[in-house]
């Protein structure tokens, strides 16, 4: 081969290398400008005034950025992910409502509200044989919002109405020997110690068990009855002194006697309550509104058998409606 001819291939050999590390820059280039028009369609919340190639730079980033997730899933990125979605998901959760465990006395008005003490019992272990385990109010919200964790089995929220005495003397050394804790629905005045209601020193031993405190107002009035002012005392100055009394959130409502409207739910919400709870029958969804959530009553003479199947008929039950009764 001749000099020139030696001279002429290093020359093309030289072009070659220059072409390929252009296309290399240019490829570096567009991927530069995809993710940032990724990144600024992401901060403007996704516009779609940026027209249809950016939607499709910014999903193909998306798409990336889940698959990474996805795939490591060992990192606090991957970690946060699944935590986020499982929020999103959530679970659903019967809420159980209790009032008296104690046989009914003679004459009672209402003989259903009172659940003996050995029926209460045989109730919350056949609960505990098929997969329940006890959680508050605030541990549902929390894993609804957040993925926090609950504990391991199926959660069910065990509620007590009104503040009863047998609640602490009854139900408390049950779910005790459970590890399983409950929400107390207190209401402040009308139910005294000598006609079988929770003294303050009593409702302070629930929390220190771990019972999570919430109300029913001051004294278990129809609020859908009230005018502004009264109602206002009943849930937004009751909520204030419950936690000035034992120093707790009180993140919930309970309507007494379940009865509601627009402007009960419109005054529970300005009071700073994060939900409601209701009497209409249904598990509880994070996908419905918070103000509405169902409850499970629970009658004297429910068998566990018969209890276990009254929850899981109740899983199919429609939404709370708008107002009740």
């Amino acid at each position: 081969m001749s000099t020139e001819q030696r001279r002429a291939r290093r020359e093309a050999r030289r072009r070659e290398r220059a072409r390929r590390r252009a296309r290399g820059l240019a490829a570096v280039g567009l991927l530069a400008a995809a993710g940032l028009l990724a990144a600024v369609l992401l901060s403007s919340g996704g516009s779609s005034s940026t027209g249809p190639a950016a939607h499709s730079a910014s999903a193909t980033a998306g798409a990336h950025a889940r698959t990474h997730a996805a795939g490591s899933g060992r990192g606090s990125g991957g970690e946060a992910a699944q935590a986020s979605g499982a929020a999103r998901r959530g679970v659903t959760v019967p809420i159980l409502m209790y009032h008296v465990i104690n046989p009914p006395p003679p004459g009672a008005k209402f003989p259903g509200l009172y659940v003996p003490p050995e029926e209460f019992a045989a109730q919350m272990q056949a609960l505990a044989q098929a997969g329940f385990h006890a959680v508050t109010m605030d541990q549902m919200l929390a894993h609804w919002t957040h993925g926090a964790p609950l504990p391991a089995g199926k959660p069910i929220v065990l509620s007590f109405d009104n503040g009863y005495q047998s609640q602490l003397t009854r139900a408390l050394p049950v779910l005790r020997r459970l590890g399983w804790v409950a929400v107390e629905n207190i209401q402040l005045t009308g139910l005294p110690p000598s006609q079988g209601g929770l003294s303050e020193a009593q409702v302070k031993e629930l929390v220190s068990a771990g019972w999570e405190l919430d109300t029913q107002g001051f004294s278990h009035a129809d609020l859908i009855t009230l005018g502004r002012a009264a109602l206002r005392y009943q849930v937004a100055v009751a909520r204030g002194e419950v936690q000035r009394r034992y120093h707790v959130p009180v993140n919930w409502f309970c309507y007494p006697s379940g009865h509601y409207n627009a402007t009960v739910i419109a005054e529970v919400r300005a009071a700073g309550f994060l939900g409601s709870t209701t009497v209409v029958p249904g598990w509880a969804t994070p996908a419905e509104d918070p103000y509405r959530l169902p409850r499970l009553r629970v009658l004297g003479g429910t068998s566990p058998q018969a209890l276990l199947a009254q929850i899981t008929a109740a899983r199919s039950a429609a939404a709370a409606p708008a107002s009740y009764p």
